[in-house]
């Protein structure tokens, strides 16, 4: 049949979409006639309608006129609608502040959809897997470097197909991921566990299989973050990376799997805010303190339009990362950060102004004005956004996005309520975690645990919902005739120092498990030992679970070391006879697991599942920096003890 879809005011002609079966987009149908009317829709659509298109704000919290302040924006409001319409926004971002429950957050897309009939929106989400998930009912995978343990390519096809599957089902069209960012730097304080692999094959491998699992589920798939945040000291979030390799060394590895995702199809991608020298090392003056910086990718043209575009030959769309990060916000001024970011080639600014309330419309007015006077100047050329607005339209036609969706909002709930969260999908996320435990160290056969009835087990972890987490689990294996019954002892260890009371908690104990969580090693180091005669709560990541693996061991109790982020802090529990990587950090709240990673190393350790995950990365040595501790590729056979071979 054929629908036509009218555009908005002040387009004279209507976009005529011929679908197929029902669904052009889904079988991936788009004929020249297509491309040519959304090619003439853009030359009829005014200034305004074109700059809206490239600007995707969040409506994280919202206070309405007459609160006292803001909240999550849970629920449409005729507020937000009218910045929907008066601007003519092409997309908005969701946060875990706005899908707080499946039918909700199928009521708030609905909602968002109706404020832009004409040309519906993108609504996007960072829903990576892992540590980095947004929906709070949704399924949350063991994560992008659990799956590198894995080796299983179907493992990264699966995420992709579970998350694809749930997003859509909740009215949300964009998935920002997967990252493919090659985490080869142990001290990245931001990417960590979201990156396959420290290998760019891998990562490469893995990636895009996740991106056909999205895309094959008419979900839009987003590579971050382009040219590579893998190999960062510094989160952006909070400061302005550096990354100082030459054109070789970027092409062989940071690039190559954005490479190869564009190679397979991948239909979005979100640029980085590093400084990459290299391909731009053009120099601007620092709005925060007057220094001189070097553009970060985000802001260059050279990266975005000469890279990125002509040379690796990426056609999607580019959409930056949130401009509210401080890597821009502090050295950039507002206006001038999205103009920069869109003369650069980027297709849309995310995050571009804050706005959570009419008093703070003022803010995308400014922005939004902006651009238009850059435009106007020829700063943006005109042909660039028509460009840019082109692509815009054109993946939302691949993607079915501007085919309505009439479909009844009660149908839409029970659907959703079908799929988010559903027990399959908690079975195969289950699978992935425990297939992906690495067992690195297992001396005199330490693992698994085989306590006998009312055996004495002490938990320690960082934080309360990871005790839960490993509470809950052992008891639910006891419940199951898993186990004998045990008694169970936990504590949280964040920001405390080991004390006489927790030795004494270690003397009445059977088995004491511990959980690390060092996002980057600093261990105090004197001729090559660390030095534990350093207990200032300052440092409890490292000084609590090295004091309580040393009271363990001295009273020769069963004693485990449980990594729970970034495996590159096994590094400093060298003397612990028992140590495993699970790639993932959180706990039991809320009324669920947050993840599947800590109940699967519980499988683990009790025997109820065997590990059979090897390293992603290779795990340098705190005693001796410049050594490996642990290579690429090692993990060892729980039953034999003999390391796994991939």
């Amino acid at each position: 049949m054929i629908k036509r879809l009218c555009a908005p005011a002040g387009i004279a002609l209507c976009l005529v979409l011929s679908i197929m079966g029902g669904n052009a987009a889904a079988k991936g149908y788009e004929n020249e006639k297509t491309v040519s009317d959304i090619r003439e829709i853009v030359e009829n659509m005014t200034i305004d309608e074109k700059v809206g298109q490239m600007l995707m704000p969040d409506f994280r919290n919202w206070q309405k006129e007459g609160e006292t302040k803001a909240t999550g924006f849970i629920e449409m409001n005729s507020e937000v609608a009218s910045i929907i319409k008066k601007y003519h926004l092409g997309g908005v971002i969701l946060f875990a502040e706005n899908v707080v429950d499946t039918e909700q957050t199928v009521r708030l897309t609905d909602g968002l959809q109706m404020a832009s009939p004409d040309l519906p929106l993108f609504i996007t989400i960072d829903q990576e897997g892992g540590i980095v998930t947004r929906l709070q009912t949704g399924t949350n995978l063991p994560g992008n470097m659990a799956l590198g343990a894995s080796r299983q390519v179907s493992y990264a096809y699966q995420s992709g197909e579970i998350i694809g599957k749930e997003l859509s089902s909740l009215g949300i069209n964009v998935n920002f991921g997967p990252s493919v960012d090659v985490n080869n730097n142990p001290g990245n304080p931001v990417i960590g566990v979201r990156s396959f692999s420290s290998d760019p094959e891998l990562v490469s491998k893995l990636g895009i299989q996740m991106i056909k699992g999205l895309q094959n589920q008419n979900m839009i798939a987003t590579t971050k973050h382009f040219p590579g945040h893998g190999d960062t000291a510094v989160d952006s979030h909070y400061g302005l990376p550096l990354v100082s390799h030459d054109k070789e060394r970027l092409r062989s590895i940071e690039l190559l799997p954005f490479q190869r995702a564009i190679d397979a199809g991948v239909d979005m991608m979100m640029t980085a805010h590093v400084q990459f020298p290299a391909f731009d090392d053009t120099k601007y003056i620092s709005k925060k303190d007057g220094q001189e910086i070097m553009v970060p990718a985000t802001l260059s043209q050279k990266v975005i339009t000469g890279l990125l575009r002509e040379e690796m030959g990426f056609e999607g769309v580019v959409v930056t990362d949130a401009l509210n990060m401080k890597a821009i916000a502090d050295n950039f001024g507002q206006e001038e950060a999205v103009v920069l970011a869109l003369k650069s080639g980027v297709d849309i600014a995310l995050m571009p102004a804050q706005v959570n309330s009419l008093q703070m419309e003022s803010n995308i007015t400014s922005v939004f004005n902006a651009v238009k006077a850059a435009v106007a100047s020829g700063e943006i050329p005109l042909a660039q956004v028509n460009q840019s607005v082109t692509r815009i339209l054109e993946l939302k036609v691949k993607r079915g996005i501007l085919n309505p969706d009439d479909t009844p909002i009660d149908k839409k709930i029970e659907t959703a309520l079908q799929v988010v969260g559903n027990e399959d999908h908690l079975k195969k996320e289950r699978k992935m975690a425990e297939d992906a435990i690495t067992l690195l160290k297992n001396e005199d056969k330490t693992l698994p645990f085989k306590p006998k009835k009312n055996d004495k087990v002490l938990i320690l972890a960082p934080f309360d919902d990871q005790v839960e987490s490993m509470s809950r689990s052992i008891s639910e294996l006891a419940d199951k005739k898993k186990i004998k019954k045990v008694q169970l002892t936990g504590m949280s260890f964040s920001g405390k120092s080991f004390t006489d009371q927790v030795a004494r908690l270690i003397d009445e104990s059977d088995f004491v498990i511990a959980g690390s969580y060092i996002v980057k090693n600093d261990p105090a180091v004197n001729d090559g030992v660390i030095d534990d005669s350093i207990q200032d709560s300052s440092k409890w990541a490292t000084a609590f679970p090295r004091a309580v693996m040393n009271h363990a061991k001295k009273k020769d109790k069963e004693f485990v070391l449980m990594s729970l982020r970034n495996p590159y802090d096994v590094a400093n529990f060298e003397e612990a006879k028992a140590v495993l990587a699970v790639y993932g950090f959180k706990g039991y709240s809320n009324g669920r697991y947050r993840q599947p990673n800590i109940p699967a190393g519980i499988s683990t350790i009790f025997g109820e599942s065997k590990p059979k995950g090897t390293l992603p990365v290779a795990i340098p040595s705190v005693t001796k920096p410049n050594e490996s501790l642990y290579k690429f590729g090692y993990g060892l056979d729980i039953k034999s003890g003999r390391p796994i071979k991939k």
